[in-house]
């Protein structure tokens, strides 16, 4: 299996996904532990977390996945969210609850 195909699998095969450095429990980057901290905040604890510091090969190909530049990486529903900062608004206006609320309940 490509890699492409392995990170298809697994956006689709769960409903919310977080391509990030470290785990949600041990973070390695700030930016990976905010995207954690926000997921926990809007009350998912139920998702993949898929560490790209243990996989190369994911870390690259997540990237050019959803072309997108930089980890961490949301998806919810098979569909990409964004980053953090994306996260971190989405947070911020609402957004991101209702997004979470429509796909995952």
């Amino acid at each position: 299996m490509d890699i492409q195909e392995k990170i298809r699998e697994q956006v689709h095969g769960h409903k919310v996904v977080l391509y990030m450095k470290g785990t949600p429990q041990f973070p390695q980057c700030g930016f990976s532990a905010t995207a954690a901290e926000i997921l926990k905040r809007c009350g998912v604890d139920d998702y993949l977390s898929v560490n790209v510091l243990a996989d190369p090969a994911i870390r690259d190909g997540v990237k050019s996945y959803a072309n997108w530049p930089t980890i961490p990486q949301l998806y919810v529903g098979g569909e990409f969210v964004g980053g953090c900062d994306i996260m971190r608004e989405m947070y911020a206006n609402g957004e991101l609850q209702q997004l979470l609320k429509s796909k995952v309940a």
